[in-house]
């Protein structure tokens, strides 16, 4: 997972490996290796996500699928993009 701008900040770290099938499980297992920075998990929250480079978009996150040695990027809000 490669993070960005206030979720990299939150995050502690730019990149971090993930070990899921789906970006929920991606997302549920950042969020519990950052639980001691409750904002992390509302950065995420107003995040999008580029998952091997296509957008995510409004798609449920327990449908799309991750690959092994994939990217999943995660996007907060930010000005001037």
């Amino acid at each position: 997972m490669r993070y960005w701008a206030a979720a990299k900040a939150a995050a502690g770290t730019a990149e971090e490996p993930y070990a899921a099938a789906t970006l929920a499980e991606a997302l549920d297992a950042a969020r519990a290796a950052h639980a001691a920075n409750p904002e992390f998990a509302r950065v995420l929250m107003r995040c999008s996500f580029l998952v091997n480079g296509d957008p995510v978009g409004t798609r449920d996150h327990t449908a799309v699928a991750l690959a092994e040695g994939g990217t999943v990027e995660v996007l907060p809000p930010f000005a001037g993009g």
